[in-house]
């Protein structure tokens, strides 16, 4: 007998920390551009971007596993796959934006 799965995949840190984490960079690029380039705004943001980089990336891998054992909730862990690698063109466009490429 074979069991219907109909439950959504309930894990809502992944969406939570792709939205905060695009959050927390977006305000700290606006206010590097908005207070004149400054060195010390880097000083906070670059070890809080090296941090969120591995953050996302733990959380891509354990959503990997989740994909390869769970393969009825796939199209939620999916499109939460998706969400979280959406940052990264986002952050990368930041990063030329500040070294000026």
């Amino acid at each position: 007998m074979k069991t219907i799965h109909n439950k959504p995949f309930e894990e809502k840190q992944a969406a939570e920390l792709a939205i905060g984490t695009f959050v927390i960079s977006t305000l700290l690029f606006v206010f590097y551009i908005l207070s004149n380039e400054s060195p010390t705004v880097l000083v906070i943001a670059s070890p809080f971007a090296a941090s969120a980089i591995a953050v996302n990336i733990i959380m891509l891998t354990h959503l990997t596993d989740r994909f390869i054992h769970f393969p009825h909730y796939r199209k939620d862990i999916a499109f939460k796959i998706l969400i979280i690698l959406s940052n990264v063109p986002v952050t990368f466009l930041y990063y030329l934006v500040v070294m000026k490429l």
